[in-house]
């Protein structure tokens, strides 16, 4: 077992072969965030990569853990946790967290050869958090081979809700309003008309067609969204254009234009199976843009593309008017402190059995109309 603080200190290649499909795990995409400091230096986030080589020196297993000095851009919110340690005068923070940063995409977060390196993993995350004498380790939003792992490891599961689009194999937009249920349908018309009739025209640009001024636009945007609601962007321009450099296939972009100027963009990533959503942004405001941009237009071009998924991010239950689905995510915690990890054991019970209630209530408030349900996979 080695520890990395320096990703360009692992191979790539090894490294992806164990990352999967998905675009957040990749080497390329956490190496961005490390090169263009949205982690590191002042961040709060300090990579603390956690990796398995076997006798000829090959990677065989490998997690991206970062040591905490906060709980921003989690979106597994455990405020009430550090608040509780600090009220007793303990130290919460730093923690170790092993998640994509800014990120909430359920993925591989043990990057494994197979199972048995996927157990000597969580082994090593454990040995090593206690060796740091942090306050607990983290996992967010695991894939269902990391949970077994962890579950077998002894780590409490804490369950949430996402939202997530399912493609029916619907040959065109249309056939899907079609089997939405009849409000549902009548309010999506509206909104496109409405942005419509405002002259806007939205255009889906796929990966390297996204030129230098789309990238400078859309950083601006992405800026100025942030400070109209009196906050500060994790990401730079800087970490955008290395991805438009390194990995130009998982970009889309979504840019609204009226007589031909852009007004507004939503940024996304993709894989061979999905599309994820979204940083937007937009210089004025045309009613129901927003939901064009970031729901609407690319989720017509998934249908023509033939995607099966579209992740909207974390929250959302304004989502299910659009489309989209409950889905159930999960996340998986160990704290070091003996009377705490009971404590919080005890809330998770209790959270889970109310997150439950949650998915039934939602389920029941289905958009789409009785058979015409995706499937999930």
């Amino acid at each position: 077992m080695r520890v990395v603080t320096d990703l360009a200190q692992v191979d790539a290649v090894q490294w992806d072969q164990l990352a999967g499909i998905g675009p957040f795990t990749r080497h390329a995409f956490l190496s961005a965030l490390q090169n263009t400091g949205c982690v590191g230096g002042e961040s709060g986030w300090h990579q603390h990569m956690v990796c398995i080589d076997d006798a000829a020196g090959r990677l065989v297993a490998a997690a991206p853990m970062y040591l905490k000095a906060h709980s921003y851009g989690e979106y597994v919110f455990d405020w009430a946790w550090a608040d509780a340690y600090h009220r007793n005068r303990l130290p919460y923070y730093p923690k170790a967290l092993v998640a994509v940063p800014f990120t909430p995409v359920p993925g591989p977060r043990l990057l494994a050869r197979d199972d048995r390196a996927r157990t000597l993993l969580v082994e090593a995350l454990i040995a090593e958090t206690d060796r740091l004498g942090v306050s607990g380790l983290h996992v967010l939003f695991p894939e269902s081979a990391d949970a077994s792992a962890l579950e077998a490891a002894g780590m409490m599961r804490r369950q949430g809700v996402q939202f997530h689009w399912m493609n029916a194999g619907w040959p065109d937009f249309e056939a899907f309003l079609g089997d939405l249920s009849q409000p549902k349908r009548k309010k999506i018309r509206a909104e496109r008309r409405k942005v419509a009739e405002a002259g806007v025209v939205v255009e889906m640009l796929e990966g390297e067609a996204i030129s230098d001024a789309d990238w400078a636009f859309f950083s601006r945007c992405y800026r100025t969204t942030y400070a109209q609601h009196h906050s500060t962007p994790y990401l730079n321009r800087a970490f955008f254009l290395e991805l438009a450099r390194t990995m130009p296939e998982a970009l889309l972009m979504a840019r609204a234009s009226r007589d031909g100027q852009p007004i507004a963009a939503a940024l996304l990533m993709r894989d061979a199976n999905a599309i994820y959503g979204r940083y937007w942004g937009a210089l004025e405001h045309v009613p129901c843009l927003h939901f064009e941009a970031s729901y609407y237009a690319p989720l017509e071009w998934a249908i023509a593309n033939g995607l099966k998924r579209f992740e909207g991010g974390a929250q959302g239950e304004h989502k299910m008017a659009r489309g989209f689905l409950p889905v159930p995510t999960c996340s998986y915690h160990r704290l070091a402190h003996p009377a705490f990890a009971d404590a919080i054991e005890r809330f998770l019970e209790r959270e889970t059995g109310g997150v439950d209630a949650y998915l039934d209530e939602l389920n029941e408030r289905t958009p789409l109309k009785s058979g015409a349900f995706p499937s999930q996979s």
